[in-house]
């Protein structure tokens, strides 16, 4: 018989004012199994005290007090957990979280991260490309580690034109640059699959643009500016990139969109999977 595990992932914008806006309510009745969440800005007392004693949490903070700052909160606890990414004089502290699960027989591997945002031609970008560089190369190792592993997360690159509702009016800004969207060609390709790089896809599945397929969104991400959120002017920039083992078992997947703009606990809507193992 299979497990059902249910896996969200969320950008709180800052963990605490999200709770103050209703995101507790929110996670009291999703039925959630394991959390990761983004931009929590806030220590793991905060943390702790917000989703109270059920819950395990492991917390990798931002090097500056106040910014990033990646969890995973979970029913079970994690076997282990991993926050080094890249070289080592990168900092990518508070935006890369890895822990091992074990559901039924099987070790799921989950990872938390938060990309840099970026901003063309300024060290916001450079950093950006580090940290896309180091994911690049860590990928194929946590696959290796796990056939059942998942990348979660506020990835901060729309990949497709899908992904973006006025994808024409960014194509020169980050986000949506064309070498960023090169690095997503890489993650998702097949190595057999002649659209990406000549072969050089690393294989993981977006889950999001197969559950849904080739349409629009769904967007997960709106601007606070203007009506942004009321007319669905969108990023799909949440992700679930999963092995093809883990993504094999999905059976459902929902952004969960607030009902109304100033129903919204933070300016991204979580993305929940069901994973059947």
């Amino acid at each position: 018989m299979a497990t059902p595990l249910r896996i969200a992932t969320i950008n709180t914008n800052g963990v605490r004012a999200a709770f103050r806006k209703g995101m507790g309510e929110w996670l009291a009745g999703r039925g959630v199994d394991i959390l990761a969440i983004q931009e929590v800005r806030a220590s793991t007392d905060d943390l702790e005290q917000l989703l109270g004693p059920e819950w395990n949490i492991l917390h990798d903070a931002a090097t500056a007090k106040g910014r990033a700052g990646v969890a995973l909160a979970s029913r079970n606890r994690a076997s282990i957990h991993r926050v080094e990414l890249g070289a080592e004089d990168f900092d990518s502290a508070g935006r890369w979280l890895e822990a091992d699960y074990e559901v039924g027989d099987r070790i799921v591997t989950v990872v938390s991260t938060y990309v840099h945002s970026g901003e063309v031609d300024t060290p916001k970008q450079d950093e950006k490309w580090k940290f896309l560089d180091a994911m690049e190369e860590r990928l194929p190792e946590v696959a290796a580690h796990s056939a059942y592993a998942l990348v979660l997360g506020d990835l901060n690159v729309g990949h497709r034109t899908l992904d973006i509702k006025n994808w024409r009016g960014n194509v020169k800004r980050a986000g949506f640059l064309p070498r960023e969207r090169a690095y997503f060609d890489r993650f998702v390709g097949a190595e057999d699959d002649p659209r990406y790089n000549d072969g050089a896809g690393l294989g993981w599945i977006d889950v999001g643009r197969k559950w849904a397929g080739e349409v629009d969104g769904p967007y997960t991400w709106w601007s606070q500016r203007g009506q942004a959120f009321d007319t669905n002017t969108g990023w799909r920039i949440d992700y679930h990139l999963a092995t093809p083992a883990l993504a094999a078992t999905v059976t459902d997947y929902a952004v969960d969109r607030a009902p109304a703009w100033d129903q919204r606990w933070s300016d991204h809507a979580p993305v929940v999977v069901d994973y059947a193992l």
